[in-house]
């Protein structure tokens, strides 16, 4: 199953069937029906509709729609009819100029002073007309369809892109916690030689074998140091973390919530292991995986 990213954007435009079966055929004004789908990231579905008063009743349909394909994400869903006035004028049909004429002698017999239509008025009732008589339901189900099959198509391209780059900072993780792990002995080794020299010098007995007691006195100070600074349990944890991870990916679907949390685990086995660092070098490790961490936390925020 792919990995779905919730940051997306898709459109689509049509024209309806039947906007006006009473008008004559008009080549350059069709209205026509355009939908819009944006998609950010959201820790839940979040959808909001902007729709104009002529599509209103259409919004349950929508939303139903929408809440079949897409389980997160902050959604906004716009559409919009275009009268088609710009690209051309229309002629208005017989029907429609009768009814006009006879609203106007209505109004001024009872408003005399009242403006006549102009031709410009005529137009704009003529366009209006149209688009209010316009059957949208097939054509706004029909439109919506294709612009969230893009919204999708959209989301798992860049959901792919999120995995392959999560991939990359498992591998550099993996790669920074096997330098790690033969430091830890190779320090231990070396504060114990550090602690027998002391001992030695404090007892005047730099040139031979130090006495029992403080050979174990040294001996006892280095595996308290080696407790202090033992990250062989944080590293097992950070490789199983990794490991969840991979299989995530790999599984796809819904995954984002889980990989949050998996992110949070590894920047607290990080945070451990850069506190009981003693050297420049496991602090330099334990730097790096902070900074790889951090950017797939940014990426897993965009994660379905």
């Amino acid at each position: 199953m792919p990995v779905y990213s919730m940051t997306g954007y898709a459109s689509g435009q049509n024209s309806p069937a039947g906007s006006h079966p009473e008008a004559e055929p008009r080549a350059h004004a069709t209205p026509r029906l355009g939908v819009e789908i944006r998609s950010v990231n959201s820790r839940f579905l979040d959808l909001t509709f902007k729709l104009p008063e002529e599509l209103r009743q259409h919004e349950p349909a929508l939303r139903e729609m929408l809440t079949a394909k897409l389980k997160r994400g902050k959604v906004e869903l716009r559409a919009a009819i275009d009268s088609g006035a710009a690209s051309g004028i229309g002629d208005p049909s017989t029907k429609l100029l009768q009814r006009l004429n006879a609203v106007q002698d209505h109004i001024k017999a009872w408003l005399p002073d009242a403006r006549d239509l102009s031709v410009a008025d005529v137009l704009r009732l003529a366009a209006g007309d149209s688009v209010a008589k316009g059957d949208w339901a097939a054509d706004l189900t029909d439109v919506t369809e294709k612009a969230l099959k893009d919204l999708l198509s959209a989301r798992e391209r860049e959901g792919g892109r999120l995995a392959r780059m999560l991939q990359d900072h498992l591998a550099q993780l993996r790669a920074l916690a096997t330098q790690a792990l033969p430091l830890v002995p190779q320090l231990v080794e070396q504060q114990r030689t550090r602690f027998l020299e002391r001992w030695q010098e404090a007892m005047g007995l730099s040139g031979g074998t130090p006495p029992e007691a403080a050979q174990d006195r040294a001996l006892t100070e280095a595996t308290a140091f080696a407790i202090r600074i033992d990250v062989a349990e944080e590293l097992t944890r950070l490789n199983s973390h990794l490991d969840e991870i991979e299989r995530l990916v790999k599984k796809g679907g819904e995954i984002g919530k889980r990989l949050d949390f998996l992110i949070q685990e590894l920047h607290r086995e990080a945070n451990t292991l850069g506190s009981k660092s003693a050297t420049l070098e496991l602090t330099r490790i334990g730097v790096d995986m902070k900074v790889l961490i951090e950017q797939m936390r940014e990426q897993v925020q965009n994660i379905e």
